[in-house]
């Protein structure tokens, strides 16, 4: 059987040095950084994306392990496993550059949880990062690699130099990329879970997977927070092994950011005009790479605890660009209604307040179900 390297877990990174930062920014020095990931899909041998894209200062990693979970930030000591790079257990990154793990030969299963550690020997500086990782991860002092759990340990909520899992599986494996915003990344989702939009919608599938590429509070058109949409395309969807579909959500904190970042100022919303040729653009650049493009209504966000964030402004583009979603006049191969998957019917612009998390802008682990639920698997034809 012939095989090939395909994408299995993807984590889109921010750069620490935005002017703006909704998340915890953060550098390391002498510690080991210990982080769980799930990939999404199997096969015989497995490598690891680590990435100092936004670093400012030389990546020095003096080793990374990897080994099977066995819960927190414990390992199974059996599992443990030296990663190469290049033959060698140390490996310096440069600034502005990625590194991939020399290949492990074993057996990858779907949805199994790993642990991935690195000693950062040196001064990190702020770290490449992404908002939502799978779970909670864990930093102490020293070089604890190989320790079975790690005590007293720092906990960390952000994702930090992590990109990626590619799994060696059949060539012809297919996967979709979940591409945009925090309905996608998985915000307000309880950690550790898979209770992601993604992850569900993964459950439902019986042939290929999917990838996570969301960033929370992302924008189409706009940089901060994470490179805006179209500047993402092709690190985080057309280099992307084994993608062949793309599912998209974005446009929430285009509406949104401009007047959340301003407030109490009032902030401009792009209009649906500029929204509508931004998401034709993009689509055009998928179809262009002979991807199928599944593109999906703006959520609801009435209400949101977020000052600043809900306007008529906005509101009103939002409905426009739905409506034009609806319509016939897109370019993307089918669009999910996944506003409506999760609006109050008698307040459409509202999430139900069974779905919603608490602060009216992101769904809770059921309302997450409930975007999944709505994709029509003939969509994903993996």
């Amino acid at each position: 059987m012939t095989t090939t390297w395909i994408a299995a877990h993807r984590a889109a990174v921010v750069n620490p040095h935005e002017g703006f930062k909704l998340f915890e920014v953060r550098g390391f020095a002498d510690q080991t950084v210990r982080q769980a990931i799930r990939p999404a899909g199997g096969g015989d041998a497995l490598r690891i994306h680590l990435s100092n894209r936004y670093g400012t200062a030389p990546l020095e990693i003096g080793g990374a392990h990897l080994a099977r979970r066995t819960g927190g930030s414990g390992i199974d000591p059996a599992t443990d496993t030296v990663l190469l790079f290049g033959g060698d257990a140390r490996v310096t990154v440069p600034p502005g550059e990625e590194i991939v793990s020399d290949p492990v030969v074993r057996t990858v299963t779907a949805g199994e949880e790993l642990v991935l550690s690195l000693y950062l020997p040196g001064d990190t500086g702020l770290s490449t990062y992404s908002a939502i990782p799978y779970d909670i991860g864990y930093a102490v002092p020293g070089d604890q690699l190989g320790a079975e759990a790690l005590h007293d340990a720092q906990e960390l909520p952000t994702g930090h130099f992590v990109t990626g899992i590619d799994v060696r599986a059949p060539e012809g494996t297919r996967i979709a990329v979940a591409f945009g915003d925090s309905w996608i990344e998985g915000m307000n989702t309880t950690p550790g879970t898979g209770s992601s939009f993604p992850a569900q919608l993964n459950g439902r599938l019986t042939r290929g997977w999917i990838v996570n590429q969301g960033i929370s509070a992302n924008r189409l058109l706009t940089d901060e927070i994470g490179d805006h949409l179209l500047a993402r395309v092709e690190r985080d969807v057309l280099g992307v092994p084994g993608v062949s579909h793309v599912l998209i959500h974005i446009g929430l904190n285009d509406l949104g950011l401009p007047g959340a970042i301003a407030f109490p100022e009032p902030g401009k919303p792009p209009t649906a005009e500029d929204l509508i040729a931004g998401l034709t653009a993009l689509a055009d650049r998928l179809h262009s790479a002979g991807l199928t493009v599944i593109g999906s209504t703006v959520g609801p966000y009435a209400g949101t605890v977020y000052p600043g964030y809900d306007t008529e402004e906005g509101q009103a583009v939002r409905q426009r660009v739905n409506e034009w979603l609806a319509g016939d006049d897109h370019p993307f191969d089918a669009v999910v209604d996944l506003a409506a998957a999760v609006a109050d019917p008698d307040q459409p612009a509202r999430i139900r307040e069974e779905f919603n998390s608490g602060d009216g802008l992101h769904v809770n682990d059921a309302g997450a179900k409930a975007l999944a639920d709505a994709v029509d698997l003939t969509l994903l034809k993996l």
